[in-house]
């Protein structure tokens, strides 16, 4: 009896998480088809998302939060189409089996549809990216139409959307009121019908995000969303713990790299001036 249950425990496992050579947009579907999970993280560079990658992250997203923590911009806006087409392909050098998604920045496919479908078309020509993502609902349709119907796969994004964070004012949880959340309600819906692949939600109360992920058959990734639907996102700088200003309730740090780096910088500096480095064994 215990083997049967052993033996079963184990074919679910493998039933569920079946080896993945090279993540599409097909697979995520069928991932949420079979209730496995979605994990994603954020990329800036090659030698991060060659580490991801290897670890079997299932997408890594390009994303405009690079605009924070890789060039110190207070907001997402600043960045440009340029700057994220540099960091976009730096990643998609790195990788070999995750789904690799870059935002599109501010000002780059807002009220010009035709200026959104050049704008993806330069990000898959020149970065060779796998996809592109993009926030807003029904007040960008016609930019999701346009890409989509030069083939390129388009991730939505939902909730708060910190592109209009001059719009909201704040970064506070979206959707708690009723005429907000039945918006969102339809603009997932209107996403899906449009041809996206997927929708991330941002920062919504767990039960509307649960809601949507049953509505919807695409894949719904959550970032302070909770755990009811079909994926995970966080940005790598925050869950590694290297950008210690930023706490909100949803993110888990799974290290703590800023005093580490600290750290080891500091010893460095101190074996240097000691002339404790390099040694006998490390000269030639």
């Amino acid at each position: 009896m215990g083997f049967i249950s052993t033996f079963e425990t184990h074919f679910f496992y493998m039933s569920v998480h079946k080896e993945i050579k090279k993540v599409t947009t097909h697979t995520l579907i069928e991932m949420k088809m079979r209730g496995e999970k979605i994990s994603m993280l954020t990329a800036y560079d090659f030698s991060m998302a060659k580490i991801f990658d290897a670890a079997k992250i299932d997408v890594l997203l390009v994303g405009d939060s690079a605009s924070n923590v890789m060039h110190g911009h207070e907001t997402t806006l600043p960045i440009t189409l340029d700057e994220m087409i540099s960091h976009a392909a730096a990643v998609i050098r790195a990788v070999t089996r995750a789904l690799v998604v870059v935002d599109l920045p501010f000002g780059s496919y807002q009220g010009n549809s035709k200026e959104a479908l050049n704008s993806a078309i330069r990000i898959m020509k020149e970065a060779e990216a796998h996809a592109v993502k993009l926030e807003g609902g029904e007040e960008v349709a016609e930019s999701v139409k346009r890409i989509l119907t030069a083939g390129i796969p388009v991730m939505g994004h939902l909730g708060l959307t910190p592109q209009s964070i001059y719009k909201f004012g704040t970064y506070e949880v979206r959707a708690k009121e009723e005429a907000e959340a039945q918006k969102l309600l339809h603009d997932a819906k209107m996403l899906e019908e449009a041809g996206c692949f997927a929708i991330v939600l941002e920062k919504i109360p767990s039960q509307l995000a649960k809601q949507v992920a049953q509505m919807v058959k695409i894949p719904v990734i959550g970032i302070g969303a909770g755990a009811e639907v079909d994926g995970q996102v966080l940005v790598s700088h925050d869950m590694l713990g290297i950008n210690k200003d930023f706490s909100p309730k949803f993110l888990r740090r799974y290290l703590n790299l800023y005093d580490q780096i600290q750290g080891a910088v500091e010893q460095y500096i101190a074996d240097v001036k000691s002339v404790d480095f390099p040694n006998e064994k490390e000269q030639y």
